[in-house]
């Protein structure tokens, strides 16, 4: 009987023992699989390109390689003392991305892309909205510099008088001067005491030595953190837009564009004797910014970088300050930039920043464009759900979305009737301050391609309005999305090749029209001109794009 106890004992121990072996075994088994899984919701990770040349960092910075070689270690910069202008620039390394949910049926994303580091270009198919995260500052019609008004006053008031004048409505005069592109006074002011400023307004634009009275609206940079990962960022765009081929033909040169940023560092070699003039409209002792460096880059570096008009000179405005939200400006500063910049010669003025709707800017606008100034805004990064931001909004500027290397709309990116064209925008390598690079995105470069390809148009065709100018990009954008023009890309993308040789018809076309009819060529209804906008370029265009997309397959 014990012996019979005591061999079930031995049984039951045994089966117990292979039990917890099954069990250790299938837990194991189970823990390497679920590591192996996505987690709960988590979008799964697809291994993709990750640019990361490890030049500088953007914002909260780019973690990863920081050369050519697979050396892993915090992102280090390239300066002066890097390698010489022939050696290639860094390559891309494979990294995790995070990717959007597509149904390439229908070519519509269904939801946001995630972005390391809270930004990126998104993923919107062609003719589709899609998603993504922009850190791009609120740009809402009601973001103003609190308690200040921007008025036209009489221009025969001295300053004492205009003191006098802001004093008698509770205010204090902050700045004056004659702007010259209005032919007007603009004053800046600042109310004194707990006075409501709308009813501050409507008294001062009661007073018969005031012209009109508006809020200092605010202006904010169209930059964005760079997505997690991306194609080479030192090659898609120029082959994109066809700048090469078009570089053969022009390079911008004997062209001024006017960049109204945040400064701009002329000691860079990529901007080295581009410069030709700089002005400070805020006054400040503050050192160039990375922003307005960038944007100068894309359109004129020419070392190791190069820019879509590597030839022009740069008239370099600084309009934007340092904010706790970022480098912003003002109605009042702005104004002054670009009276600045078209009394300073500038054929083109490139504005890489948006905000809300300003009758004054508009009324500027307005008049520089009557000086023959081709005006070239970025369309916005506020995304879909924006409403039209300005001053691209206005129908005197051309205004430019962005698209990433696989032609698709960034997804910050805004939309609307006022879309002239599209350009690159998303995972650029730019120069900033020091010597230095950066990957940057947003559409204030891809507005910068387009005030360097519309450079290339004036150096082939000097005598072409703004409006024509305007109708060479948009009649030789390559189209993208819905066929035909559409709120997404406008045109299309802007093709720089396509553009110069449209533009060199219409110089030849101008040049054998009779001395006695400029005016038809001014006001842009030579049929000429017309007709080698309309005929000649497009036939570039369609063959040299068919020839690009079956290299991109």
């Amino acid at each position: 009987m014990t012996a019979n106890r005591r061999t079930q004992s031995m049984n039951r121990a045994a089966i117990a023992a292979a039990v917890l072996l099954l069990v250790s075994v299938a837990g194991s088994a189970y823990a390497q699989n679920f590591m192996r899984s996505p987690i709960g919701g988590r979008p799964q990770l697809s291994i993709g390109p990750r640019v990361n040349p490890g030049i500088g960092r953007a914002g909260g910075g780019l973690d990863g390689t920081a050369d050519r070689t697979p050396l892993h270690g915090p992102a280090t910069s390239w300066t002066g003392d890097g390698p010489r202008s022939s050696l290639p620039l860094p390559r891309a390394r494979d990294a995790p991305r995070f990717s959007a949910d597509c149904d390439d049926g229908t070519r519509q994303c269904a939801g946001r892309p995630v972005a390391v580091n809270g930004g990126g270009k998104g993923a919107a198919r062609k003719g589709k909205a899609g998603g993504g995260s922009s850190r791009a500052q609120d740009v809402a019609a009601t973001r103003t510099v609190p308690n200040e008004l921007v008025a036209e006053i009489d221009g025969t008031l001295s300053e004492t008088l205009t003191d006098a004048l802001a004093g008698r409505h509770g205010l204090r005069r902050i700045a004056s001067q004659n702007i010259p592109l209005l032919g007007a006074t603009i004053g800046l002011f600042r109310t004194a005491g707990n006075r409501s400023v709308d009813a501050v307004a409507r008294e001062l634009a009661s007073d018969s030595r005031v012209r009109s009275v508006q809020p200092n609206y605010r202006y904010a940079l169209q930059d964005q953190k760079p997505a997690a990962g991306g194609s080479d960022p030192a090659q898609y765009a120029q082959t994109q837009l066809h700048l090469p081929e078009a570089h053969r033909l022009a390079r911008g040169m004997n062209v001024t564009i006017a960049v109204i940023d945040s400064g701009i560092d002329a000691a860079h070699p990529e901007l080295a004797n581009t410069v030709a003039d700089t002005f400070d409209a805020l006054g400040s002792k503050d050192g160039p910014h990375a922003h307005g460096t960038a944007v100068a880059g894309v359109i004129a570096a020419r070392v190791r970088l190069t820019g879509s008009a590597p030839e022009v000179r740069i008239l370099a405005i600084r309009a934007f300050g340092t904010a706790a939200g970022g480098a912003e400006s003002t109605s009042y500063v702005i104004l002054k930039s670009l009276d600045y910049a078209v009394a300073h010669g500038a054929q083109i003025v490139n504005m890489s920043f948006a905000g809300p709707q300003d009758a004054l800017i508009a009324r500027a606008v307005a008049a520089a464009a009557a000086k023959d100034v081709v005006l070239v805004a970025a369309a916005g990064n506020a995304g879909p759900k924006s409403p039209p931001l300005y001053p691209a909004a206005n129908p005197d500027v051309i205004a430019v979305g962005g698209i990433d290397a696989g032609e698709r709309l960034m997804a910050a990116s805004n939309r609307g009737s006022y879309i002239a064209l599209a350009a690159p925008g998303a995972d650029l390598l730019v120069p900033v301050p020091d010597g230095k690079y950066q990957l940057m995105s947003g559409t204030s470069f891809s507005a910068a391609f387009v005030s360097g390809i519309a450079a290339l148009v004036l150096e082939r065709s000097p005598a072409l309005k703004p409006a024509e100018v305007r109708k060479v990009l948009t009649g030789t954008a390559r189209d993208l999305g819905t066929p035909g023009r559409d709120d997404l890309f406008g045109a299309g993308e802007a093709d720089a090749l396509a553009a110069v040789m449209a533009a060199t018809n219409a110089h030849v076309a101008v040049s054998a029209d009779k001395p006695s009819q400029p005016a038809q060529a001014a006001d842009g209804n030579n049929t000429s001109v017309s007709r080698a906008l309309n005929e000649a370029a497009p036939s570039v265009a369609s063959d040299d794009s068919a020839a690009n997309h079956r290299a991109a397959q």
